[in-house]
């Protein structure tokens, strides 16, 4: 019955170009004879534009024009699918995040300019073929690069304390909320004397080309200056806690001493001022690249992500928190992020990542 649906209704609407995929190529022959014999193309609400642009009635037929399905690799595109990944609960609904629906999309952060310069990209061709997953992603990063304004967050946080600042130090910072464009204005960022840096950039022994913080070494805190850790404070059971250290108050940015030659830059939130956000970190929902591949037995099912979705607290700036619902930024260092559209609250903030500042996925098997 679609096949006299999708004629005729196409007929009764007015459509004039009904784009398919490629398996409605055969049905074509089918869908010009309903269209030929009903002639539905007499009807006066249909007749009445055309005549005021002196154009025949044959202008009101539709036009079946088949192309070939977009298809992108770790996904899966079928209706029946998804609508099982949400009815199994394998998913938290529709507008998920991870879910490749227009919903699921929007939610992640991706943007309408992102998906325009994906089918830009991309292209309409009668050719079946399958688009890399990082292709998709690397429009949006080229869009939200362009666009999305900066904050500093932490994700994994470690408290570095300045201990040559008083107790009660605190002052503002002015940075600019786009590095490559000025229209957006600077924001003032607190500072105190004690931070939260992400765990990773500090190691007691660092690996071969390491540039971030180790015992006795020095690095660039982004826009505060010079910073030296002197002291690791430890737990009972060897967990690293705490890091004492010192800020050098002649390196802020502009004076003599910010010349010194410094091989890393990290960012920070100031303990004092940080406000807890709940941040999500999602990744491809499959682990495969071909997810509906079935010839080694196994289902779509077999092959969903177990890290496609993490959920940690972390410690994001002032300005951020007050971003509203759906609001994109770069967090520095560590990648887009968009305020949930459902979840989010200035007094409780909720971000979801969009994706990673590099395609983390490259060279996987």
């Amino acid at each position: 019955m679609y096949d006299f649906a999708h004629a005729l209704g196409d007929a009764v609407e007015g459509i004039t170009h009904s784009l398919c995929t490629l398996e409605f190529e055969d049905h074509r022959p089918l869908y010009d004879w309903c269209v030929d014999n009903v002639d539905l193309t007499g009807n006066p609400e249909l007749l009445e534009p055309l005549a005021k642009h002196n154009l025949p009635k044959e202008a009101a037929k539709p036009r079946q024009i088949e192309f070939s399905r977009l298809n992108i690799n770790y996904t899966v595109m079928s209706k029946r699918k998804l609508t099982q990944l949400v009815a199994e609960n394998l998913v938290e609904g529709w507008d998920d995040p991870r879910m490749y629906t227009l919903q699921g999309l929007r939610r992640r952060g991706y943007t309408p300019a992102s998906l325009r310069l994906l089918v830009d990209r991309v292209g309409i061709s009668k050719q079946n073929s399958v688009i890399d997953f990082s292709v998709l992603e690397g429009c949006l990063r080229e869009d939200l690069d362009a666009s999305a304004p900066r904050r500093m967050a932490v994700i994994d946080p470690l408290k570095f304390v300045l201990t040559n600042l008083a107790e009660g130090h605190e002052e503002s910072l002015t940075f600019s909320n786009h590095p490559k464009d000025e229209s957006q204005g600077e924001r003032q960022v607190p500072f105190s004397r004690e931070l939260w840096i992400e765990r990773e950039d500090f190691a007691e022994v660092p690996p071969k080309g390491w540039k971030r913080l180790v015992p006795g070494g020095e690095v660039r805190l982004r826009g505060a200056g010079i910073a030296r850790v002197d002291e690791v404070v430890k737990d009972d059971a060897g967990g690293i806690v705490e890091l004492r250290g010192w800020l050098d108050p002649d390196s802020r940015p502009g004076m003599e001493g910010a010349n010194r030659k410094v091989k890393g830059t990290i960012h920070w939130v100031s303990a004092r001022h940080a406000v807890a956000a709940e941040v999500r970190l999602y990744d491809r929902l499959f682990s495969v690249e071909k997810p509906d591949d079935e010839s080694d037995g196994k289902t779509y099912r077999d092959h969903l992500n177990p890290e496609s979705k993490r959920t940690v607290q972390g410690w994001i700036e002032p300005a951020a928190a007050q971003a509203a619902p759906e609001q994109s930024f770069q967090f520095e260092r560590t990648g887009y992020f968009v305020a949930d559209r459902r979840d989010h609250a200035s007094g409780s903030p909720v971000f979801n990542r969009s994706v990673t500042l590099r395609d983390t996925w490259a060279g996987k098997d």
